[in-house]
């Protein structure tokens, strides 16, 4: 996947308007979860990824390896990218997901095994909660409700009627 395609793909999955949303949005995730994580599982997990996005996890952060929750993690995106919280948070977990398609199984762990998981309600597993879900396709099924719709023919009309 080319860096178009994947900002393509961003897009519409979350719905925005233009590209220019598209990437800070993208920006805004992936950066601020480079500067989360380890210099080393950052590069592991950008590795996949279309050379433009992959610099948003490395390239971009001046100091990897920040420790801050889930919370603080939503309050950064939200900064850079200009979005409400619930909006970011949103944003993040579909973007989380689309990468997760990219990325080898195993850096994918990696990636959780960096984000400690707590019982408290602000923890990192909210992240992963579209990967965890099923991944995108599957929860926006569910959202919408999905499955066979029922068939709109008027009861008094046959089907394939010419007339």
């Amino acid at each position: 996947m080319n860096f178009d395609e994947f900002t393509g793909e961003v897009q519409h999955r979350l719905e925005l308007p233009g590209t220019g949303e598209t990437v800070r949005a993208i920006r805004a995730t992936l950066m601020t979860l480079g500067q989360r994580i380890p210099e080393g599982n950052a590069e592991d997990l950008a590795a996949s990824l279309p050379t433009e996005v992959k610099w948003y996890l490395t390239g971009a952060v001046r100091e990897h390896g920040q420790r801050f929750d889930w919370r603080e993690f939503v309050n950064r995106v939200s900064e850079i990218e200009g979005a409400d919280r619930p909006e970011a948070a949103y944003h993040a977990q579909v973007i989380m997901d689309l990468v997760s398609t990219l990325v080898p199984p195993s850096d994918l762990q990696q990636l959780r095994n960096q984000l400690p998981e707590s019982e408290d309600d602000e923890n990192w597993h909210k992240l992963f909660a579209v990967i965890d879900s099923g991944g995108w396709g599957d929860a926006q099924e569910a959202q919408t409700g999905g499955g066979p719709q029922p068939d709109e023919t008027p009861v008094d009309q046959p089907e394939d009627s010419d007339t």
